[in-house]
């Protein structure tokens, strides 16, 4: 082997093992995936259910969970978040944000509202807004079914509350 091609080799070698610069790039701005964030929550009256949806901007679709609940706590204080309903439903959409990566709010609506023109669902307050975790609490009449699914392009929560 010449002495230039040895020189080469040589210098691949130390730049791959010795400093680590090409392993240690900086991910290109496709590859980085923001948070979707909350800009507007609707509500809707449907035979047999009330919908609330979701409006989040582009990024990975959320993963969304709802548990039925005695209470709403914020989070993440864990205060009590008094709203009207006999019944109390929390929805968590992970990663999500009702913020930007400047904290500033997305969300320009209020923070807790009634809903006056449903048939099961009497109140929502967005009740966190923490470490990419949205939660969204629902105050209802009755215990009945839930379902609570996203939908993409564009990005959405769903929450459907059987009357």
């Amino acid at each position: 082997m010449s002495r230039p091609v040895r020189r080469a080799l040589t210098a691949v070698a130390l730049l791959l093992a010795g400093t680590g610069t090409l392993a240690a790039a900086a991910p290109s701005s496709a590859a980085v995936q923001s948070v979707p964030t909350l800009t507007t929550i609707r509500t809707g009256n449907n035979p047999g259910f009330d919908r609330i949806v979701l409006d989040l901007t582009s990024g990975a679709a959320p993963a969304v969970s709802y548990q039925l609940v005695d209470e709403l706590t914020a989070d993440p204080s864990g205060e009590i978040v008094w709203l009207t309903g006999e019944y109390f439903i929390n929805v968590t959409a992970t990663p999500a944000a009702a913020h930007d990566d400047a904290g500033n709010l997305t969300y320009p609506g209020p923070q807790k509202f009634r809903t006056r023109n449903l048939g099961n669902v009497m109140a929502v307050a967005v009740t966190g807004d923490f470490e990419a975790h949205l939660t969204i609490g629902l105050g209802v009449r009755s215990r009945t079914a839930v379902n609570v699914f996203t939908l993409t392009a564009p990005n959405r929560v769903v929450i459907d509350v059987a009357h």
